[in-house]
């Protein structure tokens, strides 16, 4: 990189991290170029930081990272044969955590914070889109939301960014308190409050008070922006003085749409209202209804840093898709809509609804979701009674617990046969599935494929591109 790290000197980190430094005095008070967890990509007069993972051990790859121009490394262990600089600390992911808080306290930069149930990650990608107009803007890229992702995209920050765009996503309760106090935002928005990671946080209430510890870490008259269309969040009513500003198409007392408009796959036509002085007359190109929140979510950040209605409108027409979010491939024979990268009952239904706005015929190819706690089968099967009141013609559903999806779409068939003639296989697993896929399909088909991540679907969208 061209640009080192503001303040980011050996001797910096070690008093930061509580860690000892070893290595020449002269070394100690330069500014690293980058820090990294991961061997391969060290970079000239970068730091790399050795963790001890399960398959593998940072500390076994030190020297080569120092051979291809590491600067310094970080270690929880000693190295008396090693001359180059190291800073020896008790533990390499707490010094991950320490450093990232302590970056983002040197630079002058403001911050959003997105978490929430569904649509993080969306939403994400439509603010940075919108914030895109006016600043320099850093975002999350993939899914690195958590303790250790979180803290590898602070560290790609430099001093000309102007606003980080930070996914922080959470399991259990703690989590957030964390991550909050290394990301320190200026701004918190939560898309909803839904039903995942109920093993941990058992129910919607137990989520809202996991998600609400973003709510610590929120800057000095900072801001907070929530769904008020969401029954949790809206009982929300002060956070450190300050009443939140609401987004919605319901709730009509912040940003909110006053007329929405589908367009099929094509998109949504919105008019927004509560920001400035005019409303936004705009179009969405990316299609469902969840978007329109993650649209109001966006303009109501953008509002709060100063762009004017303009700006805001362009954000979000020049919106781009990305892989296993909401993204729309074309084939010479099938439209797809790549919805794979992850799955909940909330996003489940929110991905047959778009599929649903398509003309031709409809395919679902549905996989298991994950982290839904002891009420799972009876999640998936209500995903197939939803489905079922739908017009899509197929199901196709992969994995042990989407047979309960089946179940649901065959139990709603039985009260309703002459209003559902949906179509209904079952496959153990993704393979199968793939077998028989030409004898699925037809030329023309409109195709849905969700799953949670471990379920790993991108290999079907791949199959269906290349027949």
């Amino acid at each position: 990189m061209n640009q080192t790290m503001k303040k980011m000197t050996p001797a910096a980190m070690a008093r930061v991290c509580n860690g000892i430094y070893h290595g020449s005095a002269s070394v100690a008070d330069k500014e690293i170029s980058s820090i990294t967890t991961d061997s391969r990509k060290v970079s000239e007069g970068g730091l790399f930081i050795a963790i001890k993972g399960a398959r593998s051990d940072g500390h076994d790859f030190i020297g080569s990272c120092f051979d291809a121009g590491a600067m310094c490394c970080i270690s929880e262990k000693a190295l008396p044969d090693e001359e180059r600089p190291y800073i020896q600390v008790k533990s390499s992911l707490e010094a991950v955590k320490q450093l990232a808080a302590y970056y983002r306290s040197v630079l002058d930069i403001k911050v959003v914070g997105i978490t929430g149930s569904v649509g993080k990650t969306s939403t994400k990608e439509t603010i940075a889109s919108v914030l895109g107009k006016k600043y320099r803007v850093l975002k999350t890229l993939g899914n690195f939301n958590n303790e250790l992702g979180l803290p590898l995209t602070i560290f790609r920050l430099r001093d000309d960014d102007e606003v980080a765009v930070l996914e922080m996503g959470i399991s259990d309760f703690g989590e957030m308190s964390r991550l909050t106090a290394i990301a320190r935002p200026d701004i918190c928005v939560i898309t909803n409050i839904g039903l995942c990671h109920l093993e941990n946080l058992k129910n919607r209430d137990g989520i809202l008070k996991a998600k609400a510890e973003i709510f610590e870490g929120l800057k000095e008259n900072g801001s907070v922006i929530l769904n008020g269309d969401d029954d949790k969040l809206v009982t929300v009513t002060d956070v450190n003085g300050k009443t939140p500003v609401f987004f919605g198409i319901s709730n009509k007392s912040g940003v909110y749409a006053k007329s929405v408009a589908t367009l099929g796959l094509e998109g949504t036509k919105v008019v927004i209202s509560g920001v400035g002085t005019k409303d936004i007359d705009v179009i969405i190109p990316v299609p469902g209804k969840h978007m329109v929140y993650n649209v109001l979510a966006a303009a109501a950040v953008g509002a709060e840093l100063g762009l004017n209605a303009d700006q805001i409108k362009s954000g979000i027409e020049e919106l781009k898709t990305i892989d296993g979010r909401n993204n729309i491939i074309k084939t010479d024979k099938y439209l797809i809509l790549d919805d794979c990268y992850n799955a909940n009952p909330i996003s489940m239904k929110a991905a047959l609804d778009i599929l649903n706005m398509s003309a031709g015929r409809k395919v679902a190819i549905l996989g298991d979701m994950f982290e839904l706690g002891d009420n799972e089968e009876k999640l998936h099967f209500e995903v197939g009674e939803y489905l079922a009141a739908t017009s899509i013609d197929v199901l196709a559903a992969v994995g042990k617990l989407s047979k309960n999806i089946v179940d649901g779409v065959i139990s709603y068939k039985n009260v309703h046969a002459d209003t559902c003639s949906c179509r209904t296989y079952h496959f153990d697993n993704k393979e199968a599935l793939i077998d028989v896929l030409p004898d699925i399909l037809e030329t023309k088909d409109n195709i849905l494929v969700k799953a949670s991540h471990g379920m790993e679907f991108p290999q079907i969208i791949q199959n269906i591109k290349n027949m």
